[in-house]
């Protein structure tokens, strides 16, 4: 059922809660960090539970917004000051590698 929140999703959820307001990671990123699962099963946990957590700071590895949340990812993104250019994330500084700040 998948409204029951697994312990992976746990995982997931508590390392993006962890990213700094103006830092992304991709999805792969979350799961390299996590040493478990991989984009597709972190994006899936995001699109199941991931509403009460900033799911604007887990993008694409190009620097991309989530497919359709593109308007409100961008939105976030300047009010919290991450390096943009156009309407991607700038990676090479805007990443963020699980260490606090």
């Amino acid at each position: 059922m998948t409204s029951d929140l697994t312990p992976y999703a746990e995982r997931v959820l508590d390392l993006v809660e962890r990213i700094p307001p103006g830092r992304v990671m991709s999805y792969g990123d979350v799961a390299e960090f996590l040493g478990e699962g991989g984009p597709r099963q972190v994006g899936r946990v995001l699109s199941v539970w991931g509403g009460g957590v900033p799911w604007w700071r887990v993008i694409r590895t190009d620097g991309t917004p989530p497919p359709g949340h593109e308007t409100e990812c961008l939105r976030r993104w300047h009010e919290e000051g991450t390096p943009v250019k156009g309407a991607r994330a700038q990676m090479s500084t805007a990443r963020w590698d699980g260490t606090p700040l």
